[in-house]
């Protein structure tokens, strides 16, 4: 049951967490999903100027085959860092508190953005790939660690909105990433490097007041024994005329989770706990089946459909820029929607309609040559399974750790939900474009059916969340598949 307190607590705005929200999600967010975004349209020149690089340095010359090899590398190789800096998050943010996880993902944007711009004029491919494996740790570390951070500073009522903002983050960062990586404007033989490297002025910029933001108080209390500290990072975080009632909530609670909770933090442990099964279970399904449920293979095969429905490449190229505006747009929708609206149903409209889209654009696509007006229903099932996508099932997997997990197994949880989703990443980006050459239009049926899986995991497992502390929701779920969420 929701105490007296925090039914009276309102959200708390305070000009320290709006500065926390606007330069984590612009400073780190944002250049997780650029370095996801950028790499696309100038692909075929970097490829040209690797080749080039390797015969003036080694004399050889690579085949078409090796020369997509190494482009695969290239790719994948930010993704391998991902999982690995995932896998890492939980010590890190054990060892060096939340924010000092935050300054160490900023620190490796920043050197290997220094890679990116540098690797041209030092003719060193190596320097690229290195970058890529930079940034994706920085990646990894960034989406492990920034939205327990976020909801672990924000008041009870804020959690929801704080909590999409990494999600909302790496929506818009893939959005500019596409931008910059433009021919009119960085992708070019020139300029490639630029793009590649721009989201450093981003990451200086936002992490300039970074040394004024505060620890988290939980971990401060909870993980590091420091009840002093905690209570004076919550009397900065807190403001407003309920300033007091918050504070003393927030205290409260954690409190009462060192007195009464076993303070697990090992990864051994929290694996071992069968009361961590079920939700440990729904942290890996969310954030996994988020990347398995299609939404990366859509933005890969929009532009032959819309080429299909008659555009021009170019123009097919708009367009799929287009889709990736109406993700964005749509992501930012999401503060409010997490603010107003209970998780449950959200999650549940949200993977059922993706579930019939997805089902619709493999029909529609084994039969688009039969009817004229096939093309325009398959883009519209497309523009509708992005809006739908973007209203659960993009944001809630970021943060519905946070509402599941006390603090104690909060970063394992995180770590091993965000190891998951690049691990899936990486899973569809190796094996899409083969799976596509032998299924054809068919294989969006196995997105469509992940879909239906997470909307059933959700209907018959998924407690409640919103504006209940994590105290209120772990016992619900402490039983396995035999808790009774409802």
């Amino acid at each position: 049951m929701i105490s007296e307190n925090s039914k009276v607590e309102k959200p708390q705005w305070s000009a320290l967490l709006l500065l926390i929200g606007f330069a984590a999600t612009f400073g780190s967010a944002v250049p997780v999903g650029y370095c996801i975004g950028v790499i696309n349209a100038p692909a075929s020149i970097i490829k040209v100027w690797c080749n080039e690089t390797l015969h003036q340095r080694y004399g050889s010359n690579l085949s078409a085959s090796g020369i997509d090899l190494l482009w695969s590398s290239v790719v994948s190789i930010f993704l391998i860092g991902g999982a690995v800096g995932s896998l890492g998050g939980a010590r890190a943010a054990n060892k060096f508190g939340r924010k000092g996880s935050f300054l160490i993902s900023g620190g490796l944007f920043t050197i290997g953005a220094i890679l990116f711009f540098f690797c041209r004029a030092a003719g060193s491919v190596e320097m690229l790939l290195l970058g890529r494996l930079i940034v994706g740790l920085a990646s990894g570390l960034t989406t492990g660690v920034l939205p327990m951070y976020l909801t672990e500073i924000a008041p009870l009522a804020l959690r929801g909105t704080f909590g999409v903002l990494c999600s909302m983050g790496v929506t818009g960062g893939v959005v500019v990433g596409q931008v910059f990586s433009l021919r009119y404007v960085f992708g070019t033989e020139e300029y490639w490097h630029y793009a590649l490297s721009f989201y450093i002025i981003l990451v200086a910029l936002c992490y300039l007041p970074s040394y004024y933001f505060p620890e988290s108080p939980k971990y401060l209390y909870i993980v590091r024994n420091n009840q002093e500290q905690a209570r004076s990072e919550l009397r900065r975080i807190c403001k407003g005329p309920n300033a007091t009632i918050v504070i003393n909530h927030e205290i409260d609670e954690m409190e009462a989770e060192v007195n009464t909770k076993v303070q697990t933090c090992s990864f051994i442990s929290v694996l071992r706990d069968p009361t961590f099964l079920l939700p440990l279970i729904i942290v890996c399904s969310f954030q996994g089946g988020q990347q398995l449920s299609g939404i990366n293979a859509i933005f890969y095969y929009s532009v032959s459909i819309f080429e299909k429905a008659g555009l021009s490449t170019a123009d097919a190229e708009w367009a799929n820029l287009g889709a990736g505006c109406l993700n964005l747009s749509v992501a930012f929708l999401g503060p409010m929607l997490m603010s107003k609206l209970n998780r449950r149903p959200v999650m549940m409209v949200s993977t059922g309609v993706c579930a019939v889209f997805l089902f619709t654009i493999a029909f529609v696509l084994y039969y688009i040559d039969t009817t004229s007006w096939f093309p325009i229903i398959c883009i519209a099932c497309i523009m509708g399974y992005i809006f739908f996508y973007q209203i659960g099932l993009g944001p809630i997997p970021y943060f519905v750790g946070s509402e599941l997990f006390e603090v104690a197994p909060r970063s394992v949880a995180m770590s091993m939900g965000s190891l998951s989703s690049w691990v899936c990443n990486f899973t569809v980006g190796m094996a899409f474009p083969s799976l596509q050459n032998a299924w054809g239009a068919f294989v969006f049926l196995p997105f469509s059916v992940t879909c239906l899986l997470l909307f059933s995991l959700t209907k018959f497992y998924l407690p409640e969340t919103r504006e209940r502390d994590p105290s209120e929701v772990a016992p619900l779920v402490a039983k396995g598949f035999r808790s009774k969420v409802k």
